[in-house]
């Protein structure tokens, strides 16, 4: 994708991206950091409340999940979301389209099939961690 690109990231891409080092997901979320990363108060607080879940302390120390938190959140621009979007199955999906449209995304990041499927939304691309790894 040429020149910046603004992009909402999937909680569980940025969670598992953030716990898992070596994996591709982490790899898309290295490739993320490179563009305009966009949250809401809404995938704030998910992640913040999905990294602090104990079924993640036999991979990370909780107080480093909550800095991986903090610096992930520091590093996204925060968009207030105005629009209600009911397009998603799923309808807990929403809140992604909705900081899509509102932040002038360009990509949606994840690896949820209901999103997936809506690829691409009003013009935005809706794209797994490998087919964004496959961009140039």
């Amino acid at each position: 994708m040429p020149g910046p690109c603004r992009i909402v990231v999937d909680t569980n891409v940025v969670v598992s991206g953030l716990l898992f080092p070596r994996s591709d997901l982490n790899r898309a979320m290295l490739k993320a950091h490179t563009c305009e990363m966009l949250a809401s108060e809404a995938t704030k607080l998910e992640i913040v409340e999905v990294l602090s879940r104990s079924k993640f302390d036999r991979y990370v120390m909780p107080e480093i999940r909550r800095q991986l938190a903090v610096e992930y959140i520091r590093a996204c621009e925060t968009i207030h979301v105005h629009s209600t979007i009911r397009a998603c199955r799923d309808l807990k999906d929403n809140k992604y389209l909705e900081l899509a449209v509102d932040g002038r995304a360009d990509v949606i990041l994840t690896g949820d099939l209901d999103l997936l499927a809506l690829h691409p939304f009003r013009k935005i691309a809706v794209l797994s961690p490998a087919q964004y790894l496959a961009e140039d």
